[in-house]
């Protein structure tokens, strides 16, 4: 049975311990609102964007784009996104999983076939075990996402796939939906399906940092709401003056889409770090809380028994003189 003394070291470690899981839940909290308000400054554009093509789309069914061209797979690019640091619960081990199953999809090309654009430290650590052949570092784009960075990343990608040096292009990522939320997404970025893209999950809640049961019933209560009035949805009206030509403006556009969606994918898969770590903090805090009650509890039975043995043996005393 441990001493007193040993109990009470380990109360001051856990009650340390606890101290930086807090503060480090805190800090991701801060950080998880900051990243909210960046996803939400950025989908005005993309709703316009996608009302634009929308409306194309339904005006020719027939309308194609360079970057939708369908072809056998030889080359592949995958954009895989993790994190820079560890302590966000099984963020990283998940997307890891997601780019084994990926490649392993693959099965008829070689590894020299497959080049992984590696954004984010622990996902460029784990190409280097593995041997396969990476694009470069890009750990910078999680600390400091930059859309600029991004388009430059899509329009060498767009070049290579038309100058058919690679045939598909996929992105692996967590989606943000909620703090409670992150679904493990794995989706082609070219060629695009606009079919496809544009009837894709666009709800977040980019307001709420708190993962909760009363939350979560209120998050399922709009995705209904939501799913019924997509079900319910008018016609577009729009009645666009399009120069120079149809295919002009839709090769033009779908690019900045393909733009758009890596940026996207960059924004969720950070907001989705924040949240897994804010909750696997929060989860840490929890359980040193719990350990500190079994710990206090044990202390005073091991204190009142160490007393109770003292006056035993005093009273002991007292009656044998």
């Amino acid at each position: 049975m441990p001493s007193l003394k040993d109990i009470k070291n380990r109360i001051s470690s856990v009650n340390s311990t606890r101290k930086i899981t807090s503060a480090m839940k805190m800090v991701a909290s801060s950080k998880l609102h900051h990243a909210q308000m960046m996803i939400g400054n950025m989908l005005p554009y993309e709703t316009m964007l996608e009302h634009i093509l929308k409306t194309f789309i339904a005006s020719d069914a027939e309308l194609k784009s360079v970057y939708s061209v369908q072809r056998p797979v030889k080359n592949v690019a995958l954009i895989v996104f993790s994190s820079n640091s560890s302590l966000c619960g099984g963020f990283n081990t998940n997307i890891l999983k997601m780019m084994q199953q990926t490649v392993d999809g693959y099965k008829q090309l070689s590894k020299e076939n497959i080049i992984i654009y590696p954004i984010g430290r622990k996902i460029s650590e784990k190409l280097q075990k593995l041997g396969y052949k990476s694009a470069g570092n890009f750990d910078e784009l999680i600390d400091k996402p930059n859309v600029h960075r991004c388009v430059e990343i899509a329009r060498e990608l767009g070049q290579m796939f038309v100058r058919g040096e690679i045939d598909k292009v996929e992105l692996v990522y967590h989606h943000f939906k909620s703090a409670g939320s992150q679904i493990l997404t794995r989706k082609s970025l070219i060629p695009i399906d606009l079919t496809t893209e544009l009837t894709r999950d666009h709800e977040r809640d980019l307001e709420t940092k708190m993962v909760t049961k009363d939350i979560q019933e209120y998050l399922k209560r709009k995705e209904k709401e939501h799913h019924e009035e997509t079900m319910d949805a008018k016609p577009l009206n729009d009645n666009y003056i399009v120069e120079p030509d149809m295919e002009t403006i839709l090769n033009t556009l779908v690019p900045k889409m393909v733009h758009l969606m890596l940026y996207t994918a960059l924004l969720d898969s950070i907001a989705s770090e924040h949240a897994a770590r804010m909750v696997a903090m929060q989860t840490a805090t929890d359980n040193a809380d719990e350990l500190l009650r079994e710990l206090n509890l044990q202390y005073n039975k091991s204190r009142q028994q160490a007393i109770t043995s003292e006056l035993l043996d005093i009273v002991g005393g007292s009656i044998n003189n």
